[in-house]
């Protein structure tokens, strides 16, 4: 029961700071997933990875109701360019150890967190 619960609010705060922010909810996921239900870093990037595809379609959906907010020739070229990146990069993901995986989560988090803050 309390994976379920902790699950279902995982959800919710991926689902809304996603929305919000787009930042696909693997920032809010993999951390909880870890630390909350005791997850090792590679099932938790591939279960969240399977989590962002049903609210990535959901959001999609919703936000195509708002004629001109997706551009969708941008959404062609970096869809296929992500596609393949991430094809090679779970095979990536599947040989390095656990620790490394934690450690450049970290190690992105940071950067991209000091950027967005010190940046406009």
């Amino acid at each position: 029961m309390k994976t379920i619960v902790t699950a279902a609010f995982t959800g919710i705060a991926a689902g809304l700071l996603g929305a919000l922010c787009g930042v696909g909810g693997g920032i809010v996921m993999v951390p909880a997933f870890v630390t909350a239900l005791g997850f090792e870093q590679k099932k938790a990037v591939a279960t969240s990875l399977a989590v962002i595809v049903v609210v990535a379609i959901i959001a999609t959906l919703n936000n195509s109701r708002q004629p001109g907010l997706i551009d969708w020739r941008v959404v062609l070229f970096a869809a296929l360019a992500a596609s393949l990146a991430a094809w090679f990069g779970t095979d990536l993901m599947h040989k390095l150890s656990n620790q490394h995986l934690t450690r450049l989560f970290g190690v992105l988090l940071l950067v991209f967190g000091v950027k967005m803050l010190l940046g406009k």
